[in-house]
């Protein structure tokens, strides 16, 4: 791996600032926080961090609506306080990645306070702004991911703005060369303070069809996606005209300029759109993102075919990109939860974490994952996100991914806040906390340790092209290759023992020092307990 770019092929640690370590007894994690936990995130044997937003914000979507993308919330802390953090990450040995929200912004941002006041000031077009239809309706019929119509009026214009999430977070005009000079100049300030790299927030929602044409409708059998609530009406639709548009592409390349002055430096596109593998290969294409990720491996589909042929289609249209993979993140039902259901273990957290960090590309894991938490149940009159109190009951929201990390489960507020936490801590979370696991040498915490200092060792995982080989449900089973060398790698992700015949050339010697239960091979036949992995030398 010498001269490799350190994020290809890289486990890239996901903070959620609130809810990671709060410092100030406010209830609220902080950057402090995160700076008096790094030397635990260290220890996991993950090479970066990636920050959620901590700017300045009214909160209306938890920092994901920026006021200010220069300025640090005082919820989180001071600029101080993150220079202070970066360079302890540094020292460390971490990799530092920030959230860049860069679609839309808040409606406190100044810019939308000025561009709603008229239509002649000078920021009047760095907006989406439309005329109402001759009856007083929207302009379309595009929808927000949240509900209901993308569409705000606003009195002051006499004119209605597109939201395509909150109507607090009204969508920048990626039209206007101004918009886009203005963002590119917000990014600069971060690399210029030392930033390994961004996550770059619904990337392929910067631009809209400048027609504004209607959405056509999707047929019944085709409304899924991630986090929809069975009642939601975005999945009513083909967003074909709100968001992935063509233009996008000549952004992406300037965004990755100015990154290419800044050595090492990367950008990590998160990516929903009507075929997200497709927007991935493309945006990922020539000289634009490093990576990029979406969410089909965040979905509740958890067979052996569903991640072979979502890695398998996407291998086929990444010419030159690198892909990144996600089980779990802020947005959805944590994995353990959604893909282990009443099987979930430490045994199983840790078979996850392998299973994720064992293909092709780099690897964004979610703060609690080391752990094995599973999703919390969040009551009604505890929920903070506007998105599961709009959808309650049939959708509770992302509260319950976003509980404290317990730190201390008899401390009050599990070791995460001498104040109320902003979302209560579990009972069944408290058990779970990071000083009850480090006593247990079987813990779901120190198996993702083993496993990820492991997988260090083995450039081939890390880099090595993926083959995948036939094999029945419920085993997943692939070859990594670099250079001379071919490791196999199988799980099993069902409940009872399977064995079954490897069509592969040469004898298989067994990897071990992973720590994950571990089957066995012989013969060209592959023996696998419930739960079980194997990696194995080829030839």
């Amino acid at each position: 791996m010498a001269g490799s770019p350190w994020w290809r092929g890289a486990v890239i640690y996901q903070i959620y600032p609130r809810s990671f370590l709060d410092t100030d007894g406010d209830g609220v994690g902080d950057l402090p926080g995160i700076a008096e936990r790094l030397d635990y995130v260290a220890g996991l044997g993950v090479d970066a961090i990636w920050i959620s937003p901590f700017f300045k914000s009214p909160m209306a979507d938890f920092g994901y609506d920026i006021a200010d993308y220069r300025a640090v919330d005082p919820l989180f802390g001071t600029l101080e306080d993150f220079d202070r953090l970066l360079a302890k990450a540094h020292g460390l040995g971490l990799k530092v990645m920030i959230d860049q929200v860069l679609s839309h912004t808040s409606v406190e941002h100044a810019w939308f306070r000025e561009s709603r006041e008229s239509r002649d000031n000078l920021r009047a077009d760095w907006y989406v702004w439309a005329d109402a239809k001759p009856d007083g309706s929207p302009p379309n019929n595009w929808l927000s991911l949240f509900g209901g119509t993308a569409w705000q009026w606003e009195p002051r214009r006499g004119q209605y703005y597109l939201h395509n999430f909150l109507a607090s977070q009204p969508d920048l005009n990626y039209h206007h060369p101004a918009v886009r000079a203005a963002i590119l100049d917000e990014v600069r300030f971060w690399l210029e303070r030392g930033v390994d790299g961004l996550r770059l927030d619904a990337i392929n929602f910067c631009f809209h069809d400048p027609l504004l044409r209607d959405n056509p409708p999707k047929p019944p059998a085709e409304r899924t996606g991630r986090g929809f609530s069975p009642d939601n009406p975005y999945a009513f639709q083909y967003h074909w005209y709100n968001n992935t548009q063509p233009e996008n592409l000549g952004f992406l390349e300037d965004l990755r300029a100015v990154l290419d002055r800044y050595p090492g430096r990367v950008a990590l596109g998160e990516i929903s759109s009507e075929d997200s593998l497709a927007t991935m290969a493309e945006y990922t294409r020539g000289h634009r993102l490093h990576m990029g990720y979406s969410f089909e491996l965040l979905t509740e589909d958890f067979s052996a075919a569903h991640i072979r042929d979502t890695v398998s289609r996407l291998e086929a249209q990444l010419t030159e990109g690198w892909p990144c993979w996600a089980i779990s993140n802020h947005d959805v039902e944590r994995v353990l939860s959604r893909w282990g259901g009443a099987r979930a273990s430490a045994r199983l957290a840790n078979q996850f974490t392998a299973l994720v960090c064992a293909l092709r590309g780099s690897v964004c894991v979610y703060q609690g994952e080391e752990l094995g938490l599973g999703e919390a149940q969040v009551p009604y009159e505890a929920l903070r996100d506007p998105y599961g109190i709009a959808f309650w009951p049939n959708f509770k929201g992302r509260d319950g991914c976003r509980t404290p990390i317990p730190w201390t489960g008899e401390a009050p507020g599990a070791g995460f806040s001498r104040g109320t936490p902003w979302l209560p801590v579990p009972a069944e979370h408290r058990a779970l906390a990071v000083a009850a696991q480090e006593a247990d040498a079987h813990s779901a915490l120190h198996g993702f340790r083993r496993f990820l200092h492991w997988r260090r060792t083995q450039p081939a995982l890390c880099e090595g092209d993926i083959a995948f080989l036939d094999t029945p449900e419920p085993v997943l089973a692939f070859t990594r290759r670099l250079g001379g060398e071919t490791v196999l790698v199988a799980f099993n992700l069902g409940d009872a023992a399977v064995e079954i015949a490897v069509p592969l050339a040469g004898a298989l010697h067994h990897l071990d020092g992973h720590g994950l239960l571990a089957g066995s091979c012989a013969g060209g036949r592959l023996q696998l307990p419930a739960c079980g992995s194997l990696f194995a030398r080829v030839g």
